[in-house]
């Protein structure tokens, strides 16, 4: 036993360090992309600047779409290593410690060392959930609220209902307790969503064990209540500070994204399936197999522990299927259930328990053939950009993109080799050597994901952004009135470094005889005639690759 034990603090201690090692390095190498990454971070900037950290400011106006739990994890990080991208981005190396940590502690816990080494392994080695780790999204700090307070739930159901199948050695009020207050953490995180979903779960298995009360409901209440304070320390203090504005706007602001397409972001019901099926290769199809077969787990918890992770994923793609706004980061919080249903797969194959069928074998390699495909025609496209530019010919905005000079090198196209090469040596090892065979497809797809982060994401990001950001970094020490015309974007608040002097810098330039000091203002391809007719003021500075920049002096 202390062998075995001594074995977990070692993993634990990898899994910390292979963490650093491979979500760490080169998060400032790609500036941050617009919208999300740079409005949560500008968020954290401006808390730092203006010195007010009660509540989120965006303009250094009250920002009522997000609460600010992760600004405060960001504006902290931004304070040990300064205002830039790998600040911005740090914190998510720590939620990528936290929930790995987590998920082994549960597949330790529950089925032994195997499995726990397996669910960390196809959660790394999976596309989504490891890209969203190297991001400056607030969606994986989100992620691991809600299944660290589903995970206390459980045990304190285990406990109540002494489950057999794990140990538990702390009472049951304790898991209480510890559930509400990562469940108040969530909240505190992106909003009430965590309760909705945390609910449904619960409401879910309910109706499975045929409304038998699994969950007393004074202890629901009691678990409601304190989840409720814990997030009700923050919003109480910002109501009684600055009113009930932010509660009620926030409120508007969420029912909008629930009952309609956000700016860009419709899409189809199936959206979400399509996304995890893809975005979780190669987990995916391994979960599927765990989904189809009875639950042959031989002791209480872990067959509870199925069911568990079962309704979570359903949950999740049902509701975000419903709601209108899809955003590829809403079913995030899946990739929890869906991994650990790929580990159960994975380990049931290696100790010759389960299958690899042939259908898995056909989904795997239609999902690699995929991702070689979107490679090379990335990469090949990007070596011919008169291609791209008349397939958007169309889109003038996109056309001048396009023009942006940036370098594909041959070598890239090893990238794509990469991915066919692991598969078929995937497929040579798959009836020798199980066990190889796995850990081959997962690690070479984790160092896929991390080839492509490096040799693709820059290329894409000055493509689409480059010049905006380029043009908004040259004048930021200038301290004038700065913005956008028929388009949103954050690049002007954090890569102009706007100050509370600058307040309104979206709002001033439209009204070019009250300003006292400079005003920039950036145009997109298409809109600059329109600019130009109604601002006949404003001094064309320069055009690059769909963006134009123009100047407004001071009327006096």
């Amino acid at each position: 036993m202390k062998i075995g034990l001594l074995s977990n603090r070692v993993d634990q201690w990898r899994i910390v360090v292979a963490s650093l090692v491979l979500f760490a390095p080169f998060l400032g190498g790609v500036h941050l992309f617009d919208w999300d990454e740079i409005n949560f971070a500008e968020l954290a900037r401006e808390m730092l600047v203006s010195g007010s950290y009660l509540s989120p400011q965006l303009d250094f106006e009250a920002f009522t779409e997000k609460p600010p739990l992760f600004m405060w994890i960001q504006a902290l990080s931004m304070n040990l290593f300064g205002v830039n991208e790998f600040a911005s981005r740090f914190p998510n190396v720590l939620a990528a410690i936290a929930s790995l940590l987590l998920i082994y502690d549960i597949g330790f816990r529950l089925h032994g060392q195997r499995l726990a080494r397996w669910w960390v392994l196809a959660y790394v080695g999976s596309t989504l959930p490891h890209f969203y780790f190297k991001s400056g999204l607030i969606d994986p700090w989100f992620n691991f609220f809600i299944f660290a307070c589903l995970w206390f739930i459980i045990k304190f159901i285990w406990k109540s209902n002494k489950i057999l199948g794990v140990h538990l050695q702390h009472s049951r009020v304790l898991y209480l307790l510890l559930a509400a207050l990562f469940t108040g953490l969530a909240i505190l995180t992106k909003g009430p969503a965590a309760f909705l979903i945390t609910s449904l779960v619960f409401g879910v298995y309910w109706i499975s064990v045929r409304f038998r009360w699994f969950i007393k409901p004074i202890d629901f209440i009691l678990y409601t209540f304190l989840a409720l304070l814990v997030t009700g320390i923050w919003y109480g203090l910002e109501t009684l500070v600055n009113g009930p504005s932010f509660i009620i706007e926030f409120t508007i602001r969420q029912w909008a994204l629930l009952s309609t397409p956000d700016a860009g972001h419709g899409g189809f019901v199936g959206y979400h399936f399509v996304v995890l099926f893809l975005g979780c290769f190669p987990a995916s199809v391994f979960a599927i197999q765990a989904m189809l077969r009875k639950n042959d787990g031989t002791l209480d918890a872990q067959r509870d522990m199925k069911k568990w992770m079962l309704y979570l994923l359903w949950v999740v793609l049902i509701l975000f299927s419903l709601v209108k706004s899809k955003i590829i980061h809403y079913s995030s919080l899946a990739y929890f259930p869906l991994t650990y249903l790929a580990a159960l797969s994975l380990v049931g194959i290696v100790e010759g328990r389960w299958k690899l069928k042939p259908w898995m074998s056909v989904l795997l390699s239609i999902q690699t053939l995929i991702y070689a495909l979107v490679s090379f025609g990335l990469i090949w496209l990007g070596r011919n950009p008169h291609l791209l530019k008349e397939l958007a010919k169309n889109d003038p905005f996109a056309q001048a993109n396009f023009e942006a000079e940036v370098h594909w090198p041959l070598y890239l196209f090893s990238i794509v080799g990469l991915s066919i090469f692991s598969l078929i040596l995937f497929f040579y090892q798959k009836d020798k050597q199980r066990s190889r065979a796995f850990n081959v497809l997962f690690i070479s797809h984790a160092l896929w994901v991390q080839l492509a982060l490096v040799f693709f994401i820059g290329r894409i990001e000055r493509i689409t952004q480059g010049a905006n950001i380029e043009f908004f970094e040259s004048i930021k020490n200038e301290k004038a009135y700065l913005g956008t015309y028929n388009y949103r974007s954050y690049v002007p608040f954090f890569y102009g470094e706007v100050e509370p002097l600058n307040k309104g810098v979206n709002i001033r330039w439209k009204s070019p005889e009250t300003l006292d000091r400079n005003a920039y203002v950036s145009v997109r391809e298409g809109s600059q005639l329109k600019f130009e007719q109604e601002y006949p003021a404003a001094l064309h500075l320069y055009s690059k690759n769909g963006f134009h920049f123009y100047k407004f002096e001071p009327a006096h």
